[in-house]
């Protein structure tokens, strides 16, 4: 999902032919090999450019990109240390991560990171988090930055507990979150040796990662951190991961905090300011359009208050991504909600009738587009991205811009105000409001069995729209990007591009971390849930209030609406429950939730939904609420995959035969 801050950095996703190419992607690589010197290898850590003049020297870098991290000011920050004063290469990390304005890690110790959670001891300003497994940490970093907008830091030590954090950082990648993963390593001596729990996370995470480290110098650490918290954070964001051997974390060193980033290729791919003519020709088109829609995504996230004077001065309707969820109000009534396999009728159909599609933030994603030729046929394709890779990948615009949309949108907003233009869409309008009373979202009731569309409304309805919501992946996701109605940024935490199981809850921990005063639940599906139970036992510990409520269907939901309806309804190895005994709920979640001793309650009937889901918000801390519902619901509507518009499913569900 294309970011409002940029990645100048193009994904790794596809090795580059030649070094020439505009989209080369170059990180530091070091050769695997135990004959290293007797180390006095320091490496030149800076990421060069092909576009730059080779020629010309470094210069320090002067301005940050969009969204650039948050640093303590070098003059009011008090180190610990004298500043001739040896000290650890562990405490140089620590030290370089408080400077970075971190406050927060989620870190779980081994053999090749002992040092650093010794040194996380004697900090006074950063708390650890201890998740209970690694990729429960790596989720919660992701939670913490995607509801704070800062990076998250996680911590693990090197082998397999390097190896539990690679789904968080593809997951990161995707979605552009930006995270910092540090990794201990084996001592410099034993790299490429097979010594025991080494695995050469560099490679294995190259390119699932914008940026990666094999710290070879303790003086480098200084740098290193400073450096990849600002990849983390400018252009698209994205992971960045900084290895350290274990040698390097117990070397004595007197720091030198004051060495400039020197990022010259990097600085020079990164967007410029959109040019005024462009943004007069979108106007143009606009001003020339019967029946334009706004389509936002993640890239939105960072300039939701441009887009609504954006949307007040030209009347556009807006759809979201499910990554562009809250960038818009979805109660607001220009909003037509989510678009794609999922979305609303009225979102697609709006789409597919358009003849102007204002594309800004988004990556037109196949679940968004189904088949790409026939998204948005009738319109003209403006494409704003800050990400060049983005820009007709997927769908050829008819004009791009290359850049920010905050600044993007905050130049057509003064055009708009200095020309006094006025736009006229509300026959457009009605038709759309007709789509929207033909086609609502909605579901069925069958007696006292709880529709899991419901339970969400009501949580929606008792918290009025403003909690942050963290989910799994599966039906449960959808309903609750369909029927939650989020009024702001950083309400929807979801890993869309990856679909990653097990996300909700590590997600929930890491929001209720970064904003303690907000309501977080975490609507979760009984087979997300259970991949990551383990982190009850950090919700407890932390005495988190984090809420969960586990729509329970004792089945892969999403998977058997695909065995539903292209199947012929053949189950395989999609129930959870125990086939043995079919009528007990299985495994017990409220047996999870008394070993780490959190409050649950089970709700089995509709007329109980509401005062449960009270309850659960009025209990003090943490608490789990298990919502029975039946597995025969399906999510509606449906484009199925590759489909048009005209393949919208919107009736049906796993009650009838197809």
């Amino acid at each position: 999902m294309a970011s409002t801050a940029a990645a100048a950095i193009s994904r790794p996703s596809r090795p580059p032919l030649s070094l020439h190419s505009p989209k080369f992607h170059c990180q530091n690589f070091v050769p695997l090999s135990s004959n290293y010197p007797k180390i006095n290898l320091r490496p030149r850590l800076r990421i060069l450019s092909s576009l730059a003049d080779s020629s010309s020297k470094p210069k320090p870098l002067v301005a940050a990109a969009a969204a650039a991290p948050v640093t303590v000011s070098l003059d009011t920050f008090v180190s610990r240390f004298a500043p001739d004063e040896p000290r650890k290469g562990s405490d140089v990390l620590v030290e370089a991560l408080e400077r970075e304005g971190v406050k927060h890690v989620f870190a779980y110790p081994g053999g090749a990171s002992m040092e650093i959670h010794q040194a996380l001891t004697r900090s006074n300003v950063i708390q650890n988090v201890l998740p209970r497994h690694e990729q429960g940490g790596v989720f919660a970093a992701e939670g913490y930055a995607r509801a704070s907008g800062r990076p998250g830091v996680c911590i693990a030590t090197s082998g397999p507990g390097a190896t539990n954090i690679v789904s968080g950082l593809a997951d990161a990648l995707l979605d552009s979150i930006p995270i910092v993963a540090i990794t201990g390593q084996v001592p410099r001596r034993m790299i490429g040796t097979d010594a025991f729990q080494e695995t050469p996370i560099v490679e294995v995470t190259r390119s699932i990662t914008k940026h990666n480290y094999l710290v070879l110098d303790v003086e480098d650490i200084p740098y290193i951190v400073r450096e990849a918290f600002y990849l983390a954070n400018s252009g698209r964001p994205g992971p960045v991961l900084i290895d350290i051997p274990k040698d390097i974390q117990q070397q004595l060193v007197v720091p030198n905090w004051d060495k400039p980033l020197q990022l010259p290729g990097y600085s020079f791919r990164l967007p410029k300011s959109p040019e005024t003519g462009h943004l007069q020709q979108i106007l143009r088109l606009i001003s020339d359009s019967k029946k334009p829609v706004l389509y936002v995504g993640g890239g939105c996230m960072n300039s939701s208050e441009e887009l609504r004077r954006f949307v007040d001065l030209t009347g556009i309707p807006v759809t979201t991504t499910l990554m562009g969820l809250g960038a818009f109000p979805s109660t607001d009534e220009l909003s037509l909600r989510m678009l794609g396999m999922h979305g609303t009728m009225y979102a697609n159909y709006a789409v597919d009738k358009s003849d102007l599609l204002l594309a800004f933030g988004v990556r037109f994603d196949d679940r968004v587009t189904g088949k790409i030729e026939a998204f948005a046929s009738r319109a003209k394709i403006v494409h704003i991205d800050i990400d060049p890779a983005e820009i007709g990948k997927n769908k050829q615009p008819h004009l791009s811009i290359c850049g920010d949309v905050k600044e993007a949108l905050a130049g057509m907003n003064r055009l708009l105000e200095e020309t006094g233009v006025k736009h006229d869409f509300s026959s457009w309008r009605e038709e759309l409001n007709e789509q929207k009373a033909k086609y609502p979202l909605s579901y069925k009731t069958f007696g006292e069995a709880i529709p899991p569309q419901y339970a969400i409304q009501v949580l929606d309805e008792l918290t009025n729209g403003n909690a942050i919501i963290s989910s799994g992946v599966g039906q449960h996701q959808m309903w609750a990007a369909q029927f939650y109605k989020y009024r702001g940024p950083r309400q929807w935490l979801s890993s869309s591009g990856l679909g990653a199981m097990g996300f909700g809850l590590p997600a929930a921990i890491g929001a209720a971390v970064a904003r303690p005063d907000a309501v977080v639940v975490d609507i979760d599906g009984d087979g997300s849930f259970i991949m990551n139970v383990q982190e009850l036992a950090t919700v407890r510990v932390e005495n988190l209030p984090v809420k969960i409520m586990l729509l329970n269907n004792q089945h892969l939901g999403m998977v058997v609406q695909w065995e539903d309806r292209f199947y012929k309804a053949n189950r395989a190895h999609t129930y959870l429950g125990n086939p043995s005994k079919e009528a007990e709920i299985f495994p017990d979640m409220l047996k999870f939730a008394e070993a780490c001793d959190i409050p649950a309650a089970r709700v089995t009937k509709k007329s109980e939904v509401r005062e449960a889901v009270k309850k659960m918000l009025e209990t003090p801390g943490p608490y789990l609420l298990d919502v029975i519902v039946p597995h025969q619901e399906h999510v509606l509507p449906m484009i199925p995959s590759g489909g048009a518009f005209k393949d919208a499913i919107n009736e049906g569900d796993g009650r009838a035969a197809y």
